[in-house]
Parts: structure tokens; C-alpha cells; sequence
């Protein structure tokens, strides 16, 4: 009889811990890659150095700049290569629209340099 309130006592003490468990999402690094958006566009003066590819992080809806972007446009394109979404980016966090739902490619445009990686929302 002790055995079996034993077992039932520290069955119910597991429950209750794992009542406890709280999750939390931690940002996730976006993976950009650099593209040139017009090799055929003539330029005043060639680029001497490789373009910096921004470090961005998203967590649900909220985009946060590690690397600074401001005065760059950011897009949101789905499987269709449509434009969902479009804005200049402005300050270090961004927070997307709610409407956007499933997997998009997050684009940012900075003169000849588009960087891009995938996102799902």
C-alpha cells in the first residue's frame, strides 16, 4: 500500500513540474544571400569592396537589424514572385503585418544589391 501512494505521490509531484514549463522562441538568424539587381546597369564608379550582407533576425512578426539597413527597402514576396509587402526600413526593428501567413522571401534593396533569404510567417 505505501509503494502504491509512493508512485501516485511522485507521479502527481511530475505533473506539477512539468505544469511549469514555459516556452519561449528565441529569434532566428534570416540566412541572406547578395544578388546584383542590374549587371547591365553602368555604374559612376565600380565598387571596390564586397557588399556587407545585413545580419537580421526574426522573431514572430518583429524583424530586428543587427546590421543597420535604415534608408533600405525591405520587401515581402510570395511563391508567386508577387510583392506582399513593401516599406523603407527605418530604426532596428520591424514589425510585419499580421495578414502575411506562410513561407515569403524577405528581400532588402540597397542600390545595386539586393540581399535575400527565406521566412516563413
Amino acid at each position: 500500500m505505501k509503494t502504491n501512494s509512493f508512485i501516485l505521490l511522485a507521479l502527481i509531484l511530475t505533473m506539477l513540474s512539468l505544469s511549469q514549463v514555459h516556452v519561449s522562441a528565441a529569434p532566428v538568424q534570416v540566412h541572406l544571400i547578395v544578388g546584383i539587381i542590374d549587371p547591365t546597369d553602368n555604374q559612376d564608379e565600380p565598387q571596390r569592396s564586397p557588399a556587407i550582407v545585413p545580419d537580421v533576425e526574426i522573431e514572430d512578426y518583429v524583424l530586428t537589424f543587427i546590421t543597420p539597413c535604415d534608408s533600405m527597402e525591405l520587401r515581402i514576396v510570395n511563391e508567386d514572385n508577387g510583392v506582399e509587402f513593401t516599406t523603407i526600413i527605418s530604426g532596428s526593428t520591424l514589425i510585419l503585418p499580421s495578414y502575411l501567413n506562410g513561407d515569403y522571401q524577405l528581400q532588402i534593396i540597397s542600390e545595386n544589391y539586393v540581399f535575400y533569404g527565406d521566412i516563413t510567417l
